[in-house]
This record gives C-alpha cells, sequence and structure tokens, in this order.
C-alpha cells in the first residue's frame, strides 16, 4: 500500500462502537440526518430496516426523517416500507420534467430533492441483519470532525465464498484491482463499493451521480479529488448479511462500475456489455446496454437551487 493511502488508512478508520449514541446526541445539536433506502422489490426486508431506524429516531433523536426511494418495484415495497413509518417516494415523481432512469444512482440523486437533512445516510434496503449501529456508525465521523465530508462503511461478509474481511465479489475480482491500479491513493478503503455510507449535503449536492450501480466508485473517486483522501473516513459495521445476485448479474454491474471509473481515469470504454448463454442447446450472445448518464450536480438543478 502506498504510504498515503497507509496514513489514511490509520488515522481515518474507526470501528461503530467508537461512536456510542450519547456522544452522537451532545453532537448532533443543530444538525439535522436524513436516512434514505434505495429500494427495488425489497418487500422481505425493507420493513424491518425501516422499523429499526424509526425506533432510533424516536428513542435518541439522532435522525430526523426515514425516505424510501422506490426504483419501481413491482412487490408492496412501498406498502410495507410506509406501514414501518418510512416516506414513501417514487423515482417518476421526483423532478418528473426531467425524466427517470433506471439503476441506483438515479434514485440516490432524486432522493436529495425530497430530503432536508444537513447529513444523509444511505443505508441499502436488502440487509437482513441491520442494527441501530448502521447509523450511529456512519454519523460519528461526520458529528465528531468537520473535516470529514463521506463515511464509507465496511464489514465482514461471513458467508462469502471469499475473505469474509475483503469485499464482495464485484470489490475483489473488478473494483479493488482497478482502483489500485489507476487511483492507488484509495488503497487504503476496505469496501469502496458498499452501499452503506453518509455525507454532508453539501458535499453531495455539488457532485454528478453516476448512472447505476457505479454511483459508490464515482462518489468515492470525486470526493478524494475535489476534497482529498482527508475528507473521507470508513467505519467498520462488523458483519452484513443480504441477498446475492446470480454471476451473470454481478457482470453487469462490474461493468457499469468499470465504466464510471474508466471515465474517471480518462480511459475509453464501451457502453455495451456481451455475455454468452446457452438455449435449447445452443450458445447464444446476450446484449447489455450498460446505464451511463450521469446526473449533474443537483445544486445545478433550478428548481433545487430555488429550495435551497
Amino acid at each position: 500500500m502506498r504510504a498515503d493511502a497507509e496514513r489514511w488508512f490509520r488515522q481515518r478508520t474507526s470501528r461503530a462502537g467508537d461512536w456510542p449514541v450519547e456522544l452522537l446526541k451532545e453532537r448532533k445539536a443543530g444538525t439535522s440526518v436524513s436516512v434514505v433506502l434505495p429500494a427495488l422489490d425489497e418487500e422481505p426486508t425493507v420493513g424491518r430496516i425501516v422499523a429499526g431506524i424509526v425506533d432510533l429516531a424516536e428513542r435518541t433523536g439522532l435522525v430526523d426523517e426515514v425516505v424510501v426511494m422506490d426504483s419501481g418495484s413491482a412487490d408492496r415495497t412501498g406498502e410495507v416500507a410506509a406501514a414501518a413509518g418510512a416516506k414513501v417516494v417514487h423515482r417518476d415523481d421526483v423532478l418528473p420534467e426531467l425524466g427517470s432512469h433506471p439503476g441506483k444512482g438515479e434514485v440516490l440523486w432524486k432522493a436529495l430533492y425530497v430530503t432536508g437533512g444537513d447529513l444523509v445516510i444511505y443505508v441499502d434496503a436488502d440487509l437482513t441483519d441491520f442494527g441501530p449501529h448502521y447509523v450511529t456508525g456512519l454519523l460519528g465521523p461526520l458529528l465528531s470532525d468537520s473535516g470529514v465530508l463521506l463515511v464509507k462503511a465496511f464489514y465482514d461478509r461471513p458467508l462469502l465464498d471469499v475473505s469474509a474481511a475483503g469485499g464482495g465479489r464485484v470489490t475483489e475480482l473488478m473494483a479493488r484491482p482497478l482502483l489500485n491500479l489507476y487511483l492507488p491513493e484509495l488503497a487504503g478503503v476496505v469496501q469502496p463499493l458498499a452501499g452503506e455510507y453518509a455525507a454532508r449535503r453539501s458535499l453531495l449536492e455539488r457532485l454528478p451521480f453516476a448512472a447505476g450501480y457505479g454511483v459508490e466508485a464515482g462518489l468515492l473517486i470525486d470526493t478524494a479529488r475535489e476534497h482529498g483522501l482527508d475528507a473521507i473516513a470508513q467505519v467498520d459495521l462488523g458483519e452484513r448479511s443480504h441477498g446475492h445476485q446470480n454471476t451473470a448479474a454481478l457482470g453487469r454491474m462490474a461493468a457499469t462500475i468499470l465504466h464510471t471509473v474508466a471515465a474517471r481515469v480518462g480511459l475509453p470504454a464501451e457502453a455495451t456489455l456481451t455475455q454468452f448463454r446457452r438455449a435449447h442447446g445452443h450458445i447464444e450472445p446476450v446484449e447489455t446496454v450498460l446505464p451511463t448518464v450521469e446526473r449533474p450536480p443537483m445544486i445545478t438543478v433550478p428548481a433545487y437551487a430555488a429550495r435551497r
């Protein structure tokens, strides 16, 4: 690991247990917090996560609003989330004059328009073992150091067929080698693609949001480039369990992330991915057009700027 990455790792890494609730309550005064769950067909898990965050909010006052951004679910995701206490917003109902694009980056970007928190925490809606430390751990560095703008989570994934302390398959097989090669200053980030992270609105509203699953990598790279490594911190949240996608789906995810990183390091990248499947005894190609449309910084959207 390069010297700057190692220094950052040692100075900007903490554990969820380092940030007790009472300490955070003392430091939150005057700061509002929004928790956002991007969701697409997460009926089995979203209700329990929302209920846990609502309970934390009522017990501690550390959370001011909980918003589930529905990315076009075909199940009862929205109904279950609302029953658990979340405000549910469909992506198509936000800034409709700008249209909608599929993918995670779209709903995270639109969440900025419908939330009001000074700090925004993103939590994936497919977690099967959510605990309040997911919120308190991510809040800690932001409430304790004004120089920290973005906080990434990391965790063990004990059910994976890779090192539990590493990232998921896409991270270990593609994202980490790619970042180490082209952006070695980020080598100390344990899980660059983690879906759990928190940031100051003042940062998020001034960054572009990459399409689809490229959003996490894009925000991480852009924050480091615009504000330096020390604007980023990371927190160990222990263990994380969630649903898993098949290899073909992970390939499409990896291709989207690769396209996002390539755009930021000046490499040409195709916007299509060719995969293969067997049908009726024959192999045939399957073409996927990658989501590549990036949303501009939200502060440049007149309707948002007027509200702020």
